[in-house]
């Protein structure tokens, strides 16, 4: 039983490395890196952050959203940096949903696209959240027509599993999205 001078510890917010990057808590130290990236069209056209994008919904972000996730532990968001030059290459979460599963978001900084990092971010999330976690099922949700992110998520191994019709709203708009997969038992890390 706990005595009224005991409190419950803040998790740690665990740091994911890659060959080529680092995956960790954002803090106040991205609020510039995080305004620029979100200024990118193809992001406010296939997430829901705010458009226009401000600085103060990046303190928003990393002060409110990211810190609560961690602190419940239900939604962990990553900021993900090239190592070595600590560059901004996007975002990666990890949103509970229901018992043994969880869903995984991520959006990438317009320099960043292209080049692998982001295949090799999921997976790092992947990983951890099957082999550390204990997770059966991860799932991946898109607005239709996201092609970039349809092909991310099959290259780090989900399946495309079909459409939800009308079943996220953006901006007021609900729209069909398409959804996909990876399970505990096709896990690989090869």
């Amino acid at each position: 039983m706990r005595t009224a001078t005991e409190v419950t510890p803040t998790p740690v917010p665990a740091v994911l490395e890659t060959e080529r990057l680092v995956l960790r808590a954002p803090t106040a130290a991205d609020l510039d890196a995080i305004t620029a990236a979100c200024q990118d069209a193809e992001i406010q056209r296939w997430t829901v952050v705010p458009s226009p994008y401000s600085r103060a919904d990046a303190v928003f972000f990393v002060e409110r959203l990211a810190a609560e996730g961690w602190r419940s532990g239900r939604s962990p968001i990553r900021r993900v940096l090239e190592k070595g030059t600590g560059a901004l290459v996007g975002t990666q979460s990890l949103a509970a949903r229901g018992q043994g599963a969880a869903e995984v978001g991520f959006w990438v900084a317009t320099g960043a696209r292209g080049h692998g990092c982001t295949v090799e971010a999921l997976r790092a999330v992947a990983d951890r959240a099957f082999t550390e976690r204990g997770l059966r099922r991860l799932e991946w949700v898109a607005y239709v027509g996201n092609e970039p992110s349809l092909a991310v998520a099959r290259k780090a191994g989900f399946t495309l599993e079909g459409t939800l019709r009308s079943y996220a709203a953006q901006r007021g708009v609900w729209r069909d999205c398409w959804m996909g997969s990876l399970l505990a038992s096709e896990w690989d890390q090869g």
